[in-house]
């Protein structure tokens, strides 16, 4: 039966009694550049190839913030798991394509489906957000999406587990049975999943994703990673930290389950905290932001998470069971104060004792002068993947991933992104069109906002993507060319 707010009250109050955050340690030092060193350019030369165009789309309702005001909201780029090579493609403002000879033809209109609940005009990451097909897809045709809602489904429908205070939008995972999986247009049944409720209209649900190397017999088949942000409040809140509520957390089901407190997917019994007294069993790893993109490494099944940051780290994790990012006690390997948002602290002696876990790759927004410490910043890392496809040699193990806003490409070596090591060395390879002329994604998207997503099909091979027009690359080359 759904949840009263006195439920909720007496739930919140179980979980402040069960858990109390680690002391802050006020003695350290301020930090006015806590990455000093620079992404350091690299004689890598990829070569981007124009792949496909998408149709022009307008969030709903109209936007007050003019960053949603783009050519189309183009957020992913993925292949169907049941080797027909289809690729499909799903644009924040309610449309699912796939692609077919080049061209997007509508798979499923999300949006529509949803409507008015259905919301892609307020907050960055809001629509929908994200597309994926389980790994038995081409056996029960099964997929799932995730999209906000807000207006009277705020009235109406009930998160399943603990919301933000005063919220204003719900994450809504649903998931999709086609029935013929073969076909190119949807036709099927949907139910929904789960159901969260969020403060702010920003860092939501970023990404649902299956692990796409884990084989049948593997604990990890079959199981939906999901990527939860905390909602706006970590900045005032120990929302993060706290493990009664799934907010700030990257969480793991299985959506074929019935053992959940709804009865519509199952909690893994190999999830880190399910018996923990006073934690939800749904939680993979805590202490997050804005958990962006994650996706897994085929040599070594690592998972690694591109964190965008607060005040000035943009990092890159390497994500275990029970790992504690630390927001917003930490921002990347820094004492991150709530009573001073524009400093970052050097950790203290004891640090240690947290247990928290660091960044394997970062780098910092080196803000001009005058910058206002609580203004957007202009930076925020784009997570990518580790390079294991055979067309493009010189870039195997690397870490390919960007700037969102930028649009700057960056790369590390995967051997050296290891938990509790020095953080690997960031890398700018140097970019040209299919005409071999030096570009800048800036360039390629005609935008000084590129809002730069990248992907990868189901070989391994590497894609960028821009919703400033709404177009899609192919890393189609790469070769070592003079250092500038």
């Amino acid at each position: 039966m759904p949840k009263s707010p006195l439920r909720y009250l007496l739930a919140a109050l179980l979980a402040t009694a069960l858990w109390a955050p680690p002391a802050a340690a006020m003695d350290s030092t301020p930090i006015d550049d806590p990455i000093p060193e620079n992404p350091t350019a690299s004689g890598l030369t990829l070569t981007l190839t124009e792949y496909a165009t998408f149709p022009k789309t307008e969030p709903v309702p109209t936007p007050t913030d003019q960053r949603l005001m783009r050519w189309a909201r183009i957020n992913n780029i993925g292949e169907i798991p049941d080797g027909s090579r289809r690729q499909f493609v799903n644009d924040l403002n309610g449309k699912l394509y796939l692609l077919k000879n080049g061209q997007p033809q509508e798979y499923l209109d999300v949006g529509a489906t949803f409507a008015p609940d259905f919301l892609s005009g307020r907050g960055l990451g809001s629509g929908f957000g994200y597309v994926a097909f389980h790994p038995d897809f081409a056996r029960n045709g099964k997929f799932y999406t995730v999209h906000t809602e807000w207006g009277a489904a705020l009235t109406t429908k009930t998160p399943d587990l603990t919301p933000q205070p005063e919220t204003k939008f719900h994450g809504v995972i649903t998931e999709w049975t086609a029935t013929n999986p073969k076909a190119d247009t949807f036709s099927g049944t949907h139910r929904e999943v789960l159901r969260l409720g969020f403060n702010g209209q920003v860092h939501g649900i970023q990404q649902i994703d299956f692990n796409p190397y884990a084989r049948r017999r593997d604990a990890d088949y079959g199981l939906l990673y999901v990527a939860s942000g905390d909602g706006g409040r970590g900045v005032s809140s120990d929302d993060p930290q706290n493990l009664a509520i799934p907010q700030g957390k990257v969480l793991r089901i299985d959506p074929l389950g019935t053992n959940a407190a709804n009865g519509k997917y199952g909690i893994p019994a190999k999830n880190p905290f399910v018996t923990k007294a006073g934690a939800i069993g749904e939680i993979y790893a805590y202490g997050m932001r804005d958990p962006h993109r994650f996706s897994w490494d085929p040599q070594g099944n690592r998972l690694f998470l591109g964190h965008i940051g607060e005040h000035a780290i943009e990092a890159i994790y390497e994500v275990k069971a029970g790992d504690n990012l630390g927001w917003s006690e930490r921002e990347g390997s820094f004492v991150f104060n709530k009573a001073d948002r524009c400093h970052l602290y050097t950790l203290p002696d004891n640090d240690a004792s947290f247990g928290y876990n660091y960044p394997v790759a970062a780098y910092d927004h080196d803000p001009p002068p005058g910058h206002s410490c609580t203004a957007d910043s202009g930076h925020a890392v784009a997570g990518g993947f580790v390079y294991r496809g055979t067309r493009l040699p010189l870039l195997y193990g690397k870490y390919l991933f960007g700037d969102i806003v930028d649009g700057r490409v960056f790369f590390t070596i995967a051997s050296q992104m290891r938990q509790g090591g020095p953080r690997a060395t960031i890398y700018q390879p140097k970019l040209v069109n299919a005409s071999g002329a030096t570009v800048t994604m800036k360039d390629l998207a005609g935008d000084a906002r590129v809002d730069l997503r990248l992907s990868r099909d189901g070989a391994g091979e590497l894609y960028l993507l821009s919703k400033a027009n709404g177009k899609i690359w192919k890393v189609t080359g790469a070769c070592m060319t003079a250092t500038p």
